[in-house]
């Protein structure tokens, strides 16, 4: 099927696939954040809660390797996809190994979290990359209407990072962290069947790469001259991902553990930094390596995802202290206990959180089986039964809540509000970007980076009564819905425009593999995530919780001042892709 061809069948405005796979990346999305919700909560949790105790730095720096791996693994699971098993089969494959993930840390074992981890890092890298891949050739043929695209393509995963960490998380909270980490797999499971039965509607893209795809891919010139592998580029790229893994697998084994395999020192340089530094080195030596063999205007373009990914790193780096250090101070600092009239008036807000985006989102399924159920009727009718179902949970929580005359906000709840402000001003944002007044890369990436800072900078003035160590002491709520307000708006400014921008400047048979390289950056950023958020309590001891949050300010926006001087040599690069 032509990309041309997908405008004959719309939802929206936009083609229908589109929304077949906004339906799929909701319930990834479900799946991914609503166990990422309650990860944190459940390792430092007391034996009374049913957690397992654990210490924060153990916690955190756990946590801060899963979400790096499974962005990491999507080089992998791009590369094969190109090569072997197509988008669709890879998505698929995917979705069924986060299934058995899911299903493994319900049992809440030791071996059995391990063992659901491996495989989430593992499924999420085969499912990730090539969904955006999809997307990507279903336009390829409408580059001026990627951003808006994109942009509602994110709105499908934070509708289903909102409804997971709603529901896992209250869940998980407050009847079973195992039932929690449990609906995440059922969930996952629906998508994976819904995309499969529904996957006609594709046509011929995503399938299974023939020896004649391979051949002509191999022909596509793409304005620039082909680049091999050279035998010396192979051994310096599994050599810097081989540092790579083996410092990020070292960091929370040597935590929990206490037995470091990095051990040693190097000319004055302890080994777990020597590791990463000798890494980073060989990527860099790989990358410019590459880059100079490539001709002018691919080089240059590909100069310019380079660095749109070195200030993604930054963002994600703070970005992912959501789940971490902004976890536990909701947990142990900020004020959740409510009584009389707040108590009512938060049971009212949370109805209508819940109920007008879910509405919202029903309506556009609606849409969708308007333009598809006669031909995808099996597909439309498991994606119809997982939205009654997640009706009859939405409906449980709420009537379990309003029996109540107290109610304590669960932890996890604050989460939501990044999903619910993407909802609600995404279709804002995406008008812009298609319009007069859209800003140019170098710009958006500025905004996003500055608005990011603010909302560190609001944590940081509402922590400044915080004493560390006296959880006596909570803070009102409005300081970290000002922060995920502020987080949210710097996020629809970079995200889904970094992705929309990487599918335009990088040559089309490199596509899965450079959304693989984008998710490294991704990676890199959410291990030190981890790494840093597990700082939380050293750093609060020895100056104060303000301070730890004061740094998560000052970097992003001198680094969004940086990205907005660097305007006219981005756009220089970017040889007229706008």
């Amino acid at each position: 099927m032509e990309s041309n061809d997908f405008f004959k069948s719309k939802v929206l405005g936009h083609p229908s696939g589109l929304f077949v796979l906004f339906f799929t990346e909701m319930w990834e999305r479900f799946s991914y954040y609503g166990m990422r919700a309650i990860l944190v909560l459940f390792l430092i949790s007391s034996a009374s809660k049913g957690g397992w105790e654990w210490p924060t730095k153990n916690a955190l720096a756990l946590y801060g390797t899963y979400t790096s791996l499974v962005y990491l693994t999507t080089i992998m699971g791009g590369y094969i996809a190109d090569k072997y098993l197509g988008y669709r089969n890879a998505v698929v494959l995917g979705a069924f190994l986060m299934t058995l993930g899911h299903a493994s840390m319900a049992l809440e074992t030791p071996a059995f979290l391990y063992l659901g981890i491996a495989l989430l890092i593992f499924g999420n890298g085969f499912f990730k990359p090539n969904m955006t891949s999809i997307v990507s050739f279903m336009y390829k043929d409408f580059p001026e209407k990627k951003d808006a695209a994109y942009t509602i393509f994110y709105m499908g995963v934070n509708a289903g990072a909102f409804l997971g960490i709603m529901l896992c998380g209250y869940i998980g909270e407050n009847i079973s962290w195992s039932l929690g980490f449990g609906l995440a797999g059922i969930f996952m499971f629906f998508g994976m069947l819904q995309f499969y039965f529904t996957q006609g509607i594709f046509g011929t893209v995503g399938l299974k790469p023939t020896e004649s795809d391979k051949l002509e891919k191999k022909n596509i010139e793409d304005g620039d001259k082909r680049v091999p592998f050279t035998h010396l580029d192979t051994v310096l790229m599994i050599a810097s991902l081989l540092c790579g893994l083996v410092w990020i697998l070292n960091d929370p084994y040597s935590v929990i553990s206490g037995n470091n395999l990095l051990a040693f020192t190097v000319v004055g340089i302890d080994g777990s930094n020597f590791t990463i530094l000798l890494g980073l080195a060989l990527f860099l030596i790989l990358l410019v390596g590459r880059l100079l063999r490539y001709s002018l205007i691919t080089r240059e373009r590909l100069v310019a995802v380079t660095i749109f990914a070195f200030f993604t790193v930054f963002f994600w780096a703070s970005f992912e202290q959501a789940g971490g250090s902004m976890t536990i101070f909701s947990e142990k600092y900020t004020q959740r206990a409510l009584a009389g009239s707040a108590a009512y008036t938060f049971k009212i807000i949370n109805t209508l959180l819940t109920v007008i985006p879910l509405g919202i989102i029903t309506f556009v399924l609606w849409q969708l089986f308007r333009q598809t159920f006669k031909k995808y009727a099996l597909g439309n009718t498991i994606l119809a039964s997982s939205f009654v179902a997640i009706w009859a949970v939405v409906i449980w929580m709420l009537n379990r809540e309003f029996r109540k005359e107290e109610t304590t906000v669960a932890a996890s709840w604050f989460g939501i509000l990044n999903s619910f402000f993407i909802i609600a001003f995404a279709p804002l944002v995406s008008r812009i970007w298609t319009s007069k007044y859209n800003p140019p890369a170098a710009f958006k990436y500025g905004i996003g980076m500055t608005l990011l800072g603010l909302g560190f900078a609001s944590l940081a003035y509402g922590a400044s009564s915080v004493i560390p160590g006296n959880e006596l002491v909570k803070v009102s709520m409005i300081w970290l819905i000002l922060a995920y307000l502020f987080h949210t708006l710097g996020e629809l400014c970079l995200s889904p425009v970094g992705l929309s921008y990487v599918s335009k400047l990088v040559p089309a048979r490199m596509t899965g593999v450079m959304f693989g390289i984008w998710y490294l950056a991704i990676a890199i950023g959410n291990k030190t995530a981890g790494t840093m958020g597990g700082m939380i309590n050293e750093i609060s001891a020895k100056y104060s919780l303000s301070t730890f949050f004061l740094i998560f300010t000052l970097v992003p926006i001198g680094l969004g001042l940086l990205v907005v001087i660097l305007h006219p040599l981005l756009k220089k690069l970017m040889h007229g892709v706008k």
